[in-house]
């Protein structure tokens, strides 16, 4: 059954993907936050962490997580960091583990401050300053083209995972 909660969880993650996708796309050319007052719309993105079966707690977002206490790690080996006792380890931003996987999480949705808004020229527009220079919003719309595919191409992996453990849990039950 954790294959099934696994690829739940995944599915579950990359529809919220892509309806956050969605919205950015819509207000692709909104100029005025929900209130009301001039600010451009910024590009949502959705930040996902694993979800660390046996670690008694979840850890942060890939990259953001700390451990309490450290293992020791030989030279990785076939592109894997092997613990002492010979196994493969989980690797999570560079924090190191011998906790499996048991599928993904959506930690937030954060608002992209690193990409710049787009300043348009139109001295027409009622949202535009003194200069006649629109604040328009960080969405770009190859980017968001492109992530929409990638999610969708997830989500499909994930409903073929899901079916091929489905064929196994049947399989199992005619024995």
């Amino acid at each position: 059954m954790d294959a099934f909660d696994i690829t739940a969880s995944a599915l579950t993650a990359q529809r919220l993907r892509m309806d956050t996708i969605s919205s950015n796309l819509a207000n692709v050319n909104t100029t005025r936050r929900a209130d009301g007052t001039i600010g451009a719309y910024r590009r949502k993105n959705v930040v996902f962490a694993p979800i660390l079966e046996n670690a008694g707690n979840q850890f942060g977002p890939v990259g953001g997580s700390s451990m309490a206490g450290s293992i020791p790690l030989k030279p990785a080996k076939n592109g894997f960091s092997i613990g002492t006792d010979g196994r493969p380890l989980l690797t999570v931003g560079i924090n190191h583990t011998e906790f499996g996987g048991a599928g993904v999480e959506v930690v937030k949705i954060s608002d992209d401050e690193k990409t710049p808004m787009r300043l348009v020229y139109d001295p027409s527009h009622p949202d535009a300053n003194k200069d006649g220079y629109v604040e328009m919003p960080n969405v770009n719309v190859v980017t968001e083209m492109v992530d929409m595919i990638s999610a969708s191409r997830a989500y499909e992996a994930n409903v073929t995972a899901m079916q091929s453990v489905k064929g196994m849990a049947q399989a199992a039950l005619e024995i």
